[in-house]
């Protein structure tokens, strides 16, 4: 079995925010598949679903961003998900808006949920996508900026980069995450 992080805040006021960019792709996922995620453990919301590629767990952590990984750590123990059958999808802000980044390892950078995951999996050996949010026009704080909205102009642009960031989560069903990166990383 697969196991599809999508990494974001949990509550209505950071709903389509910049930092919920894996929350988005992991409900669209969800919409593709008709699953529900109505199931809760360990601080997550998930749904397992039974595709003809594979078996696969959609989870949203409900712990907020910064302790992400106090739910993906039990989660990963309790259904028996191997570290390179996890992929983590989350925002970045050293890429531009909409373009993808498929990586099998790697430091959390600056962004806290990579690094609580880090920090709970004891290792940086795992999938991630990446989703470029940019960075801010001026002066504006980080922490304003990630959870800020998306522009009008901008939303048409990351509701494709949430549609292919779905398409590499199906796609990693059958293949091989290294393929994934070749062709996705090359768009």
């Amino acid at each position: 079995m697969k196991m599809i992080v999508g990494l974001g805040n949990p509550g209505r006021q950071y709903e389509r925010t910049r930092h919920n960019i894996g929350f988005d792709t992991v409900d669209l996922l969800a919409d593709r598949w008709g699953a529900s995620l109505n199931q809760t453990k360990y601080n997550g919301m998930y749904a397992t679903v039974h595709r003809p590629e594979g078996k696969a767990l959609l989870v949203k952590p409900l712990t907020f961003m910064n302790l992400s990984g106090e739910c993906v750590r039990p989660m990963m123990d309790y259904f028996d998900i191997a570290d390179e059958d996890l992929v983590v999808i989350y925002d970045d802000l050293d890429l531009p808006p909409g373009k993808l980044r498929l990586r099998q390892r790697g430091s959390g950078g600056g962004h806290n949920g990579m690094k609580s995951i880090i920090r709970h999996l004891g290792s940086q050996e795992f999938n991630r996508i990446r989703v470029g949010i940019g960075r801010p026009d001026g002066p504006m704080a980080i922490t304003d900026y990630v959870l800020s909205r998306f522009s009008k102009e901008e939303e048409p642009v990351m509701q494709d980069a949430a549609g292919q960031a779905a398409d590499a989560c199906e796609a990693f069903l059958s293949r091989d995450f290294l393929d994934l990166m070749n062709d996705f990383n090359a768009r």
